[in-house]
């Protein structure tokens, strides 16, 4: 079914950004070049590169699906998330998650028409600050972080008890081949999990001082981790988790069970 294809496409291209920012972060921990970016930035170092344009045409159109995929999860349910607090609570994310792609695929295509910005660094602070001016701001931008953070760690709660396997058929590999893939799926939504509870506390952080300016995205992230003692070795192990991670992503275009009908 052309919605299977397209989701499967969706997760093979998310899967090629996120291996692509690991890959510049990796460079960055060698000293060899690269730089720290997230996927804003590495849609921009596609841009840069010979058929950069008709790459990020086949990224905005695997995006768009991706995002496409994102909504039928939320509103079929494809899933049996069922409509629990829970479940709807999760189909809710998906929506959210749609948004969030779908805009990517957005500013790709203004990549591919030349009407790309300079990064997303000013429009995360703008949204803080709106968020900040707002009744009770302080505490609405502190619950946003506080729900990130919580993402982040039931991620990492999925991993460790291998919650995504049952998503998989790998009826196909042998054993030693299975027990790799489900290695490399955990350090993936490990690595993505970190992030998210960093990227919580900074937000966080910026609702308790009251300045837009602390919020920060995966580049300033990375950047963040690179100055801390050990931070080269420690920005490494998170940019080899963003590679995992992006190898997951590949695992799910081939292998996630997608029932389109």
């Amino acid at each position: 079914m052309w919605i299977e294809r397209l989701a499967r496409f969706g997760y093979a291209t998310k899967g090629v950004v996120y291996i692509l920012i690991g890959m510049l972060a990796v460079l960055v921990a060698f000293n060899a070049g690269g730089k720290t970016t997230g996927s804003s930035g590495a849609l921009r170092t596609i841009a840069e590169q010979p058929y950069g344009r008709f790459l990020l045409i086949l990224i905005a159109i695997g995006l768009l699906g991706y995002a496409l995929w994102r909504w039928v999860q939320a509103v079929k349910d494809p899933d049996h998330k069922g409509n629990d607090f829970k479940g709807l609570a999760t189909r809710a994310g998906y929506i959210l998650s749609g948004l969030i792609y779908a805009g990517l695929a957005f500013e790709a295509t203004k990549l591919v028409l030349n009407f790309g910005g300079n990064g997303d660094g000013d429009s995360r602070e703008d949204w803080t600050a709106q968020l900040l001016s707002q009744p009770f701001g302080q505490w609405l931008a502190g619950t946003v972080g506080a729900v990130i953070v919580g993402v982040g760690f039931y991620r990492i709660y999925r991993a460790w008890k291998i919650k995504f396997r049952k998503s998989l058929n790998l009826q196909e590999l042998d054993q030693n081949q299975t027990n790799l893939v489900v290695q490399v799926c955990r350090a993936g939504i490990v690595a993505r999990g970190i992030v998210y509870v960093l990227l919580g506390f900074f937000l966080i952080q910026a609702a308790y001082q009251f300045d837009p300016e602390q919020v920060k995205g995966m580049d300033e992230l990375f950047q963040t981790v690179a100055r801390q003692p050990l931070g080269k070795v420690l920005l490494l192990l998170i940019a080899l988790g963003m590679i995992a991670y992006g190898i997951y992503m590949e695992i799910q275009a081939r292998y996630r069970r997608i029932d389109a009908s």
